[in-house]
């Protein structure tokens, strides 16, 4: 079976498509193109973290949002976002849009993510059925746990993930700070 190689879609700095191109080659030229993030939260307050697969051709092993990835030419945020939670974790649920925001992560291997990402929330409460071609493992963590061990061991994490976190543990502190105010 011959794989088709997956288009990004290309976008200028207000996210209006502007063309589509190979994955790797955006990657390579390092232009613009929409992506978004997954960040599945449980009922204790845990966000589900996992740790890309061995293969993966950047960011081996290291840990991440729960998942992200692309969207598809025609695709909206939310299915787009739903579709990986299904291809990466194995499950389904709502997800609603946060934010969304521009970043560029250079890797050592010669490409970089330019990136006009949107962050998305979802509820899971059950343990993940991963796919081992795109996951190596999986874990729950507190925020604040994940804030801190990001702070003393930055190389653990995606490049993305350490700036996309910071933008999602605002948000969290934001919201909890704001719901326990109307209690």
């Amino acid at each position: 079976m011959i794989l088709k190689e997956e288009h990004v879609i290309l976008v200028n700095q207000n996210d209006e498509q502007i063309g589509l191109m190979p994955k790797m080659e955006a990657h390579e030229k390092a232009v613009l193109h929409r992506a978004f993030s997954v960040f599945v939260m449980n009922d204790n307050g845990e966000t589900m973290l996992q740790q890309r697969a061995a293969h993966k051709y950047h960011s081996p092993l290291l840990w991440t949002n729960t998942c992200c990835s692309h969207q598809r030419d025609g695709e909206n945020n939310i299915d787009a976002g739903r579709r990986r939670l299904r291809e990466e974790m194995g499950f389904e649920t709502e997800i609603k849009e946060l934010c969304s925001f521009i970043y560029k992560a250079p890797f050592d291997n010669g490409l970089t993510e330019h990136e006009f990402d949107h962050v998305m929330i979802g509820k899971y409460n059950e343990a993940p059925v991963i796919n081992t071609q795109e996951v190596a493992d999986w874990k729950w963590m507190k925020p604040l746990a994940i804030q801190q061990d990001i702070a003393e061991n930055p190389e653990r994490y995606t490049a993305w993930f350490k700036i996309i976190f910071e933008k999602f543990y605002e948000h969290l502190t934001q919201n909890i700070t704001k719901d326990e105010g109307e209690s």
